[in-house]
Parts: structure tokens; C-alpha cells; sequence
């Protein structure tokens, strides 16, 4: 007889790291804060630090030369 393959084992098997939403680092399985906004969407953070910058502080990790997702000179903002 052939197995039937459950959802949870796509689950598992393909999901295995996680991009922070804030700095864009990999998160390992098990770990990270997951927070989930009125309109469903989920977002995670791999540390406080992330989580505070993202939701208290409301910076842009455009601008922060620790993450990942910096670009060189800072985001720049079209004016109209």
C-alpha cells in the first residue's frame, strides 16, 4: 500500500528556516517570535531586538547597517 502524505509533512520538510521580517536573517525551526496582524498576515522576528525596532520603534531596516536588507546609502524616498 502506498502512504499518504500529510500536510503536516510538507510542513516540516520544507520549512525548516524562516526569514526575519525585520533584518532578513534565516530563523532556525523552533525558535523566533511569530506575530500575527488583523488581516492574517504573519510576520516573524528572530530576536527583541528585531521585534522592538519593528513594532515600538517603527524603523526602516533599510537604514540599519546590522541587517541584512541595508542598502547602501540608506532607502531613498521619492518625493512628489
Amino acid at each position: 500500500m502506498m502512504r499518504r502524505k500529510r500536510s503536516t509533512d510538507d510542513v516540516t520538510s520544507t520549512r525548516s528556516f524562516r526569514n526575519c521580517s525585520f533584518c532578513g536573517r534565516s530563523i532556525p525551526a523552533g525558535t523566533g517570535i511569530m506575530h500575527v496582524r488583523n488581516d492574517g498576515r504573519i510576520l516573524w522576528t528572530c530576536s527583541d531586538k528585531c521585534k522592538k525596532n519593528l513594532f515600538i520603534l517603527r524603523r526602516d531596516p533599510r537604514k540599519l547597517k546590522w541587517t541584512e536588507r541595508y542598502v547602501l546609502g540608506g532607502a531613498q524616498v521619492k518625493k512628489k
